[in-house]
């Protein structure tokens, strides 16, 4: 695989600055090829949306009954949708709203202090505007920030916004409390898949996973019509824990060819099945595709949590999902492989995990 010891390949342009430009009109780099642009159809979907499941009851063990009802909620949900929402999980609402304000805050700030945290290909942690390294690329609508918040030896606290001053602390909070939901997600789905509660928690490295954040900010745009926030793609990692913007719809899910325009709970968490998951499960639970529209009237901020597994162990299917009927549909790779397979090309719908089936 090609090295990452380059600089972007072109000047980088804050999608922030365009916004508050005042340009009636995206620079052609920004827009998309017909076939992915948004469409009106989307919002043919507006009653849909993905399930919303209270997993309180999960750590009651005295109610054998919800606890199985949340199980078949939950396996429901990976199965068909790949997507679904998680109230009552046990973070406190507060600290869901200072951590999203505080980093709404943080993209306020004048250009040059955020200027002094920009990334580069080569570490991609820090404030940036654009995803993959392909020369040309048709650019989203978004700047970012991503940090590392385990192993503890990538965390690195003055890599992490010192302003607003409260953020850092924030930061940690939100982390330590993620990365436990995180781990208690991980029994869930091994018990749905048949497999013991602590499997897949163990293939991700048991008390060693990785896990890191990233930041989305969606600027207003001109014309929304004609781009993306986040291009279509899967996630490559384990699991996802979206803190959405709950007052501005953004995230669309592709389910039975359609796109899902996601309608945020309040203090809801989003729960999405990366493609790490999908390659343990052997298929079972499936990534699914999704994508963010912008609007022109209001910029939105969210917080993607990664829940990864450790970046060197090889995920291959488990070995209980093996059957006759239903070999192994992937070859062992490690995460930093497959991590490094996606950042040199962007997001690319499935084709990325799908490129990896081995070839029968």
């Amino acid at each position: 695989m090609t090295n990452l010891d380059q600089d972007w390949p072109e000047p980088i342009v804050r999608v922030q600055s365009l916004s508050e430009s005042g340009c009636p009109v995206i620079p052609t780099r920004y827009i998309k090829p017909p076939t992915d642009r948004p469409t009106a159809s989307a919002a043919a979907s507006d009653a849909v949306n993905i399930p919303i499941i209270d997993v309180h009851g999960f750590c009651l063990d005295q109610d054998d009954a919800l606890r199985d009802t949340i199980l078949r909620q939950v396996s429901d949900a990976c199965r068909n949708w790949g997507f679904f929402q998680i109230t009552n999980h046990g973070i406190r609402a507060e600290l869901l709203d200072d951590i999203r304000q505080g980093w709404h805050d943080f993209f306020q700030l004048p250009v040059e202090i955020k200027q002094g945290y920009a990334n580069n290909p080569r570490t991609y942690e820090g404030y940036g505007s654009r995803l993959g390294v392909q020369r040309g690329a048709i650019l989203d609508w978004s700047d970012y920030f991503f940090l590392h918040y385990l192993p503890p030896h990538l965390k690195d606290h003055n890599k992490w916004p010192a302003a607003p001053p409260c953020l850092r602390e924030l930061i940690e909070e939100y982390g330590e409390e993620v990365v436990k939901l995180g781990g208690r997600l991980l029994k869930l789905l091994s018990l749905n898949l048949g497999l013991q509660e602590g499997y897949l928690r163990n293939a991700f490295g048991g008390e060693d996973v990785g896990a890191c954040l990233r930041v989305n900010y969606y600027p207003k745009c001109p014309q929304p019509e004609l781009t993306l926030g986040l291009s279509s793609h899967s996630d490559p990692g384990g699991l996802t824990l979206l803190l959405p913007d709950d007052q501005v719809a953004g995230l669309q899910v592709r389910n039975a060819h359609k796109w899902i325009t996601v309608k945020p709970a309040p203090h809801a968490i989003i729960v999405n099945v990366g493609d790490q998951v999908q390659v343990l499960s052997n298929a079972i639970y499936r990534s699914v595709e999704h994508r963010v529209i912008v609007n022109s009237n209001k910029e939105r901020v969210s917080l993607a949590f990664f829940y990864n597994p450790k970046s060197d162990i090889p995920i291959e299917p488990a070995k209980e999902l093996i059957t006759e009927d239903k070999p192994a549909l992937y070859s062992p790779m490690t995460f930093d492989e497959y991590r490094l397979f996606i950042r040199m090309r962007g997001p690319q719908g499935k084709s990325q995990v799908e490129s990896l089936k081995s070839p029968r």
